[in-house]
């Protein structure tokens, strides 16, 4: 004896409708065979609806055992009812349940996402609907085709995974005579090749094509009856073996994925409007995020080249005790440089990049009958380079000028507009402490630091300062320029030590200091990294509003789609996918928004510093960042309304108004 393809025993159903308690079904017991066709009759509140739900897995039992196939579905886990559902049951719904968003043969292939099955079934899709006679159509959305054409693709779409059982709730309630026929044909030659049909109708001409009608009332089976003649129509193939729990779910196989991305997409293009506004809060806020980074790390581009101008990586030697600079230092109490401190330092290869010695004076500028006083500075050659001073108008002192002591200058754009306006300084001659001198290039422009103006400067050679401008024969200071960062306190002890050797100097002596710049980019990168932030902040609000937007519009979504969800649920889907379809819709909102936002932002960066002439860096990981926290958003913001659209039951969802 063959094992019955469903049997209930001793079911029984309760809903709790407000306060009132419905027992819809009231230990009933029933077997369906393979190639029964079986038309279940009641008046409204008779239990037959609710006999079809438990029988097609929609709802569960209060009590009793339901066997499918020999195996115990009360044993099942949510998930594996929904893998029965999508591989041996097909579903026919009174309202159709078909999504007007996409094409009917899309419609046709829905199940086909959730059955783990790899290939896209669009001529399976074709050939089912070629079956119901709408292969002509299949391009038409379900809002232009006509009731009975709903249904016929409703069938088709049951008809896809080639179910053992299809079960058909009213199918032919929501048509006219005409087009009952013609489904109730379908359904005849599909019992006549061997197809399992359980079907509930309230009406006796419709229960005629059935071969065994189950009457019930108040819960329970009053009669079942088999017509005479009409046996089961024992199917050609061979039996189907059919295990529940080795039906395998891959949530991220590559075509069940895909399926969802389309599916996502296709929901946000049905909603235009408000999938724009939804994208604008993420859009606005990651334009932001692009701009105000773009912002922060022009700062710091431009802090870091002010630094490059005050001498990066840089270490200042000078005379004197630090702790009193400033007060009267007595005879000997002073360090005193010459340049053969500067090559002896200049030796620490390892440590030192370059060394450069300085000479400082002040200086009386005199151009026809214009004068000016400014700060006056003798510099070697490789000054240009460490303190950032080459010339972008004229040049830089050469070596030659240098060694033969050259009467030449560079001259600051302060000492240029006080002595020569407007008109090119180049080459002209003008007199340094009464010596004339050649202009051959103008300072680069730095501001001032603190009072002092740095552009209100004159550079000469250092040997021509010392010995025919100053009248020195020692050094007031030296540059140093360490390879790297992280050696600058090897440098300054290993410049200590060979200084104090070479000067006799003891451990104590404070003759000399050596002071660099690490306190001054420590304040400024400091101070840099606190905006940077404080501005990402900012954008990174504007990201969270947008995502709370997205949030209320996939609750929105959730709540409108319900019945989508319960038809889903009903043809295979298990939380996971349901869970995944909408997490997928709102991190493609979030990422559309990104996109947009981003290349929103560059524009808006480059305005900012075309228009504003602000300094603005916009650097890859800014781009980064926004697209990464920007599909973090959609994530978090669309968890809750991906979890409570996968926990809504299948017959819940479906009865949703």
């Amino acid at each position: 004896m063959s094992t019955p393809l469903l049997q209930l025993i001793d079911v029984h159903r309760t809903y709790q409708i407000g306060e009132s308690t419905v027992q819809a079904l009231r230990g009933v017991s029933v077997t369906i065979e393979r190639g029964d066709f079986v038309a279940i009759m009641g008046a409204s509140g008779s239990g037959k609806s609710s006999l079809m739900q438990i029988l097609g897995l929609l709802d569960t039992p209060d009590k009793g055992d339901y066997l499918l196939l020999g195996q115990n579905v009360n044993t099942m886990t949510e998930d594996e009812q929904a893998g029965v559902r999508n591989n041996i049951a097909g579903f026919v719904f009174q309202q159709f349940h078909l999504l007007k968003r996409m094409s009917v043969v899309e419609n046709v292939r829905l199940p086909h996402i959730y059955s783990g099955l790899k290939g896209d079934f669009r001529q399976e899709a074709i050939e089912r609907l070629r079956q119901v006679g709408l292969d002509k159509r299949m391009d038409h959305t379900p809002n232009q085709l006509s009731g009975g054409e709903q249904q016929r693709v409703a069938i088709a779409r049951a008809l896809l995974r080639d179910p053992l059982i299809i079960f058909a709730d009213e199918p032919t309630g929501n048509l006219d005579t005409k087009n009952s026929s013609e489904i109730m044909k379908i359904f005849k030659e599909l019992h006549e090749a061997g197809k399992t049909i359980v079907m509930v109708t309230h009406e006796n001409d419709i229960a005629a094509y059935a071969d065994r009608i189950i009457t019930m009332r108040d819960g329970v089976i009053i009669s079942d009856e088999r017509r005479a003649g009409r046996e089961p129509v024992v199917p050609a193939t061979a039996d189907r073996r059919f295990d529940v729990h080795g039906v395998k779910h891959v949530l991220w196989q590559d075509g069940r994925f895909i399926g969802f991305m389309t599916q996502a997409f296709q929901a946000i293009l049905a909603n235009k409007l408000r999938s724009f506004l939804s994208v604008l809060g993420i859009f606005v806020g990651v334009a932001s995020v692009i701009a105000m980074m773009a912002l922060g790390e022009g700062a710091k581009a431009s802090m870091q080249e002010q630094l490059k101008s005050m001498g990066s990586n840089m270490l200042s030697i000078r005379g004197g005790s630090a702790k009193i600079r400033g007060a009267a230092q007595g005879a000997g109490a002073v360090a005193r440089f010459t340049f053969t401190d500067v090559d002896d330092i200049a030796t620490l290869k390892s440590l030192v990049k370059s060394a450069s010695g300085v000479v400082n004076g002040v200086g009386r500028i005199v151009y026809g009958n214009k004068n000016w006083s400014s700060s006056l500075s003798g510099v070697g050659y490789e000054y240009g380079n460490m303190r950032a001073t080459i010339p972008t108008v004229g040049r830089w002192f050469t070596e030659e000028e240098i060694r033969k002591r050259d009467k030449v200058a560079i001259i600051g754009v302060t000492v240029v507009k006080e002595l020569f306006g407007n008109s090119n300084p180049l080459g002209k001659t003008i007199k340094i402490n009464r010596i004339n001198f050649t202009v051959i290039g103008i300072a680069p422009a730095k501001g001032f630091s603190g009072p002092q103006d740095e552009d209100d400067v004159v550079l000469i050679p250092v040997t021509t300062a010392m010995y025919r401008v100053l009248g020195k024969n020692f050094l007031s200071g030296i540059f140093v320029e360490v390879t790297q960062p992280t050696l600058i306190d090897p440098a300054k002890s290993a410049i200590d030590v060979q200084i104090r050797k070479r000067h006799r100097l003891k451990s104590d002596d404070d003759s000399f200091n050596i002071r660099d710049m690490t306190e001054i980019q420590k304040m400024l990168s400091s101070t840099t990294q606190t905006m940077s932030l404080l501005l990402g902040s900012i954008a990174a609000i504007s990201l969270v509003v947008g995502g709370i937007g997205i949030m209320n519009i996939m609750l929105v979504s959730v709540t409108e789609r319900t019945r989508e969800i319960g038809l889903r649920k009903a043809i295979g889907a298990r939380k996971g996918d349901i869970m995944l379809q909408f997490l997928v819709e709102s991190v493609g909102l979030t990422i559309s928004g990104g996109v947009i936002g981003i290349i929103a932002g560059v524009g808006v960066s480059f305005l900012l510093a075309f228009f504003a002439d602000w300094a603005v860096k916009t650097s890859i990981v800014s781009v980064v960042v926004a697209t990464a926290f920007s599909a973090l958003i959609g994530i978090f913001f669309g968890l809750w309304p991906a979890r409570k659209a996968a926990d809504l039951k299948p017959l819940e969802a479906l009865r949703y108004e």
